[in-house]
């Protein structure tokens, strides 16, 4: 299989890609791991020199929207990602590394084109946790950053109670903003050679970036960092654990 990763990050192409799941995992904390398979209710993506997202979701035999993506339109998914990275665009994600390709894997059946994809596409937040040792949301990059956040009162965690009372649209809409976003981070942070985010006391915090977002294979070969300060860090085997299992 051809490998997608472009050792030069000036020159890639970023594609932002982005799931919704359509199991309602109850709880505040996402404890999504003890409620799989989850299933996916629509998929976006938008390449760099898109104007608009890409919006995939399922569909019943009349046309409508599906609850879920059938195993076959995963499949097609995950077909839609390998051309599109054959094409020369990196997939982008944020948190892809540990939740979208996880869960792309279990729907899909495609173990070794999920594995490749993920390998090579660039998660942020996967390379400032292997930076820093804890992760960031992507709503504080984005207030750091100054870019347009998410729809008000809209989360990832309402999406498949919204997409099951047939609130789809809105569910589109916010699956659409979220690759915009994310798009939007990894150019601004590119250009400026710094990664920044709000923490929690509400101030702004920095990473440099000079050497540009690292793909996950990249990012695998930073030195571990010290988080001996931390009650329970959280380890990096976390976020690759499925690829140990087809």
């Amino acid at each position: 299989m051809k490998k997608y990763s472009d050792p030069n990050f000036l020159a890639r192409k970023y594609l932002a890609f982005d799931i919704e799941t359509a199991k309602d995992v109850p709880g505040t904390d996402f404890n999504w791991r003890a409620y799989r398979p989850l299933g996916i209710s629509c998929a976006a993506a938008l390449p760099v020199d898109a104007h608009q997202p890409t919006v995939l979701h399922g569909k019943d035999p009349d046309g409508t929207a599906a609850r879920k993506m059938s195993n076959d339109e995963v499949r097609n998914l995950v077909k839609h990602l390998v051309k599109w990275a054959s094409d020369g665009y990196t997939i982008l994600t944020w948190n892809g590394l540990g939740f979208d390709f996880d869960v792309l894997v279990e729907e899909s059946g495609a173990f070794e084109e999920c594995k490749e994809l993920a390998m090579s596409h660039v998660d942020m937040m996967f390379h400032v946790f292997c930076d820093r040792g804890f992760p960031v949301a992507l709503d504080k990059a984005a207030q750091a950053l100054q870019i347009p956040g998410k729809p008000a009162g809209m989360s990832g965690v309402l999406a498949p109670q919204l997409w099951a009372e047939g609130r789809h649209q809105e569910v589109i809409d916010y699956v659409a903003q979220d690759v915009r976003i994310a798009l939007q981070v990894a150019q601004t942070c590119e250009k400026r050679r710094s990664f920044q985010w709000m923490t929690r006391r509400g101030s702004i915090s920095s990473m440099d970036l000079s050497r540009g977002w690292l793909t996950v294979k990249e990012a695998l070969r930073l030195p571990e960092p010290d988080t001996s300060w931390m009650d329970d860090p959280i380890p990096r085997r976390q976020f690759t654990r499925w690829m140990a299992n087809p």
